[in-house]
C-alpha cells in the first residue's frame, strides 16, 4: 500500500504535470495563431502594394498622358495634384499626411498599435496622386503605413491584446518594404530597427514570416529582378578606404541637411494663414517651378538613381541635383503632400556619391573604382544618416542591387555617416516629428525594457481558483468569504463563462445602501456584471493599468475568444511575486516563503496622485522617505506605466501605486501628497 505522503507527492506531481501540459498546449496554440496572422498580414500587404503601384501608374497616365502634354503648365499640373491630396487627406484621414513612418511609430508608442482602417485607403490614394502628379517623394513610407494599418485593423477586428496588435503592425510594415522593394531581409530589419526599436526573438520570427510571404507574392506578380541594375563594383585599391570615409562624413552632413530642410519647410507652411487643404497645392506649384529647370526631381527618381549607378551622368548635374532634390522633397512633404522619405534619401545619396566618385577619379593618384561604386555606397550612407538605421541601410542596398562585392566600403561609409549625423543632430528624420508632438523615443525604449511588459498574464495568473454561480444564495456567499478568507470571487455560469465579479465591498455596499437582504437574495443581485478582465496574452503592465483604473485588487482572466470562458484570476500578490522573480534574475521562490508573505503582510492598495506643487517633481524615488512597511509598485504617467526604481525621476501629476500596512498608510499619504519638503525622521 502506498504511504500517504508518497501518494500525496504523486498526486501533486500529477497536477503539476497536467498544468505544464496545459500551459504548453496554450502556448503552442497561441504561436499557431500568430503564424496564421503573420502569413495573412504578409499576403494582404503584398496585394495592397500591387494595388498601390497600379494606382501610381494610373495617376501618372492621367496627369501626363490623358491630359495632353503642354496644355497645362507643369507647376499648375503638380499643384492640381497637391490640391486633390490636400482635400482627400483633410476630409478622409489626416494621419495620411506626410511621410507615414512617424505616424506608425507613434501608434506603436502611444496607442497600442491602433491605426484606423481608413488610413490604408486614404494613404494609398493620396500618395499615388502625389507621385503620379510629379511630387517629389517615395513610395516606401506610404506602403509601410498601409501595411501597418492593415495589420492593426486585423488585430482590432479579432480583439487581440495590445502586444499582438503592435506585432501585427510591425509585420505589416516589414511586408510593405519587402513587397515594394523586393527586399525581405531589409523589411524585417526596418520593422525591428525603426518601428519596434527592439530585436526580440518572438517579434523577429513573426515579422520574418510576413516579410517573406509578401516578397514571395510580389515576386510571383512582378518578377524577381533587383530594383536597380549595377555593372558590379568592388574595392579597387586599399587607399580607397580613406575616400569612402570622406564620403561617409559628407553623407552624414547631407543627411542632417535633408532632415532639417524638410522640417524647416514644414514649419514655414504651418505658419501660412491659408486653408490647410490648399497648402499641398502651393507646395506642388513650387515643386513644378523647380522641375522646370530640373525635371529629374519629379517622382521617386529611380531613373536618376540608375544613371548615377551606371556612372553616365555629368558630375556638375549630380552635384546640383543633391540640393534640388532636397528642396523638392521638402516642398512636397513639408506642405502636406503624402509620400515617403526613403526613396528620396537613396536618390540624394546616389547623386552625392556619384558626384564625389567622379571628383575622386579626377584627383586620386592611384586607381579608383568608378563613380557608380561611390553612388552605390552613398545611397546607403545618406539613408543611414537621415533614418539612423545603419543595419537596414546596408541590407537594403544589397537587396536593391544584388551587389555584395563592395561590402567593406559600404559598411565603413554607413557607420561614419551615422556617427557624424548623430553628433550633429540627435534626432532622425522620423524622431523629429515625434519629438515635436511630445513623444520621446528614449522614453519608449525604457518602457519596452519594463519587465511588466515582458511578462504575460498567463504566465503568473492563478489557475486553481474558486468561482460562484449567479444563483448562489447570499448567506452561502458569506459563509464562503468567512471560510476561505478571500476578498472576491469570479461569477461564472454552468459553461464556465464569466458573468461578473462579487467582492466583500459589494456585500458591504448592499448592506449599507440597501434594505436588509432577504434570505432568498442571490449573487446575481450583488455582483458587478462588467468587472473588467484581461486575457492570458496581455502583459502585466496592461493588467496593472486596468487594476488602477478600476480600483480593484484582482481581475478575472478570460480566453481571448468570443466565449469569455474563465481561465484564471490575476491577483496583486501574483503581480508582486512575478516582479520579484524578474528583478531577482528569475530565481525560484520557496512556496513556503511565498505563503508566509501572503498571510503575514496584510497590505492595502493605495493610489496617490502627486500634486502640481509637489516637492518631489524632478526628484528620484530614492530621495523619498518611504516607510519601511510600504512598497511602491508602479508609477502611472499618462498612458505609461513605470516600474519605480531608485533612479526613477518623479513628475508632478504622477499617480503612485503602492502597497502599505494599515498602520503606515497615513505616513505614506503624508509623504506622497506633500506640497513642501519633508525631513525624514530617524529610522524612517
Amino acid at each position: 500500500m502506498t504511504p500517504p505522503r508518497e501518494l500525496e507527492g504523486l498526486l501533486k506531481g500529477g497536477r503539476l504535470s497536467l498544468r505544464r501540459l496545459r500551459r504548453s498546449w496554450l502556448e503552442s496554440h497561441d504561436v499557431f495563431r500568430l503564424v496564421i496572422l503573420s502569413l495573412l498580414v504578409g499576403s494582404i500587404t503584398a496585394g495592397g502594394a500591387a494595388v498601390f503601384r497600379w494606382l501610381i501608374d494610373s495617376f501618372h497616365w492621367l496627369f501626363f498622358t490623358w491630359i495632353p502634354p503642354g496644355t497645362v503648365p507643369l507647376p499648375f499640373l503638380v499643384g492640381a495634384g497637391g490640391l486633390l491630396v490636400g482635400l482627400l487627406v483633410w476630409f478622409g484621414a489626416r494621419e495620411a499626411q506626410g511621410h507615414g513612418v512617424p505616424e506608425v511609430i507613434m501608434a506603436v508608442a502611444l496607442r497600442g498599435g491602433r491605426i484606423r482602417g481608413r488610413v490604408a485607403v486614404v494613404k494609398a490614394l493620396a500618395s499615388a496622386i502625389t507621385l503620379g502628379s510629379g511630387g517629389s517623394a517615395g513610395r516606401e513610407g506610404p506602403i509601410v503605413q498601409i501595411g501597418a494599418a492593415l495589420g492593426s485593423k486585423l488585430g482590432q477586428l479579432l480583439r487581440s491584446p495590445e502586444e499582438r496588435v503592435i506585432l501585427l503592425v510591425a509585420c505589416g510594415s516589414a511586408a510593405g518594404i519587402s513587397a515594394t522593394f523586393n527586399a525581405p531581409v531589409a523589411g524585417v530589419f526596418f520593422a525591428l530597427e525603426v518601428i519596434l526599436g527592439e530585436f526580440a526573438t518572438r517579434s523577429f520570427s513573426m515579422v520574418v514570416l510576413s516579410s517573406v510571404t509578401a516578397a514571395a507574392i510580389s515576386r510571383a506578380m512582378l518578377g524577381n529582378a533587383p530594383a536597380f541594375a549595377t555593372p558590379g563594383h568592388t574595392l579597387v585599391h586599399p587607399a580607397e578606404f580613406g575616400w569612402y570615409l570622406g564620403l561617409g562624413l559628407l553623407a552624414g552632413l547631407v543627411g542632417v541637411l535633408y532632415t532639417r530642410m524638410l522640417y524647416l519647410v514644414e514649419d514655414g507652411f504651418d505658419g501660412l494663414r491659408i486653408p490647410a487643404p490648399v497648402k499641398p497645392a502651393v507646395g506642388g506649384i513650387l515643386v513644378g517651378l523647380v522641375a522646370l529647370a530640373f525635371p529629374q526631381v519629379m517622382g521617386n527618381g529611380y531613373e536618376v538613381i540608375e544613371g548615377a549607378l551606371a556612372a553616365n551622368m555629368e558630375l556638375r548635374l549630380m552635384a546640383i541635383l543633391v540640393l534640388a532634390k532636397i528642396v523638392a522633397t521638402a516642398l512636397t512633404l513639408g506642405s502636406g503632400g503624402s509620400g515617403g522619405t526613403f526613396a528620396p534619401a537613396l536618390y540624394i545619396g546616389a547623386v552625392l556619391g556619384g558626384a564625389f566618385g567622379g571628383w575622386v577619379n579626377g584627383v586620386a593618384p592611384h586607381p579608383t573604382a568608378s563613380g557608380g561604386a561611390y553612388a552605390l555606397v552613398g545611397m546607403a550612407a545618406v539613408f543611414a544618416a537621415s533614418a539612423r538605421a545603419p543595419i537596414t541601410a546596408v541590407l537594403i542596398l544589397f537587396e536593391l542591387t544584388g551587389d555584395y562585392r563592395i561590402i567593406l566600403p559600404l559598411m565603413v561609409s554607413t557607420v561614419m555617416a551615422t556617427m557624424v549625423s548623430t553628433l550633429v543632430d540627435r534626432e532622425s528624420i522620423y524622431s523629429v516629428k515625434l519629438k515635436r508632438r511630445g513623444v520621446d523615443l528614449a522614453a519608449r525604449e525604457r518602457i519596452l525594457q519594463d519587465p511588466m511588459r515582458r511578462i504575460s498574464v498567463g504566465e503568473v495568473m492563478t489557475r486553481d481558483f474558486e468561482t460562484v454561480t449567479p444563483d448562489l444564495p447570499v448567506p452561502d456567499l458569506v459563509d464562503l468569504f468567512n471560510r476561505t478568507g478571500h476578498h472576491g470571487f469570479p461569477v461564472a455560469d454552468e459553461r464556465g463563462r464569466l458573468r461578473g465579479m462579487v467582492t466583500l465591498k459589494d456585500l458591504e455596499f448592499a448592506r449599507v445602501r440597501r434594505r436588509p437582504l432577504s434570505a432568498e437574495a442571490t449573487v446575481r443581485e450583488l455582483a458587478t456584471t462588467d468587472p473588467g478582465y484581461v486575457c492570458p496574452e496581455d502583459s502585466l503592465a496592461m493588467a496593472l493599468r486596468s487594476m488602477g483604473r478600476l480600483g480593484v485588487g484582482r481581475l478575472p482572466v478570460v480566453d481571448s475568444g468570443a466565449s469569455r470562458r474563465l481561465v484564471g484570476v490575476l491577483r496583486r500578490a501574483d503581480i508582486i511575486a512575478a516582479y520579484s522573480r524578474e528583478v531577482s534574475g528569475g530565481e525560484a521562490t520557496d512556496p513556503v516563503d511565498s505563503l508566509k508573505v501572503r498571510t503575514t503582510f496584510e497590505a492595502e492598495f493605495l493610489e496617490i496622485a502627486l500634486p502640481a506643487d509637489t516637492p518631489w517633481d524632478g526628484q528620484c524615488v530614492r530621495s523619498m522617505p518611504i516607510p519601511e512597511q510600504a512598497v511602491l509598485v508602479a508609477i502611472r504617467r499618462g498612458e505609461e506605466t513605470l516600474i519605480p526604481r531608485g533612479g526613477t525621476v518623479l513628475r508632478a501629476g504622477d499617480v503612485v501605486v503602492a502597497f502599505s500596512r494599515p498602520e503606515t498608510r497615513t505616513d505614506l499619504r503624508r509623504v506622497l501628497a506633500a506640497t513642501r519638503p519633508i525631513v525624514p525622521s530617524e529610522g524612517g
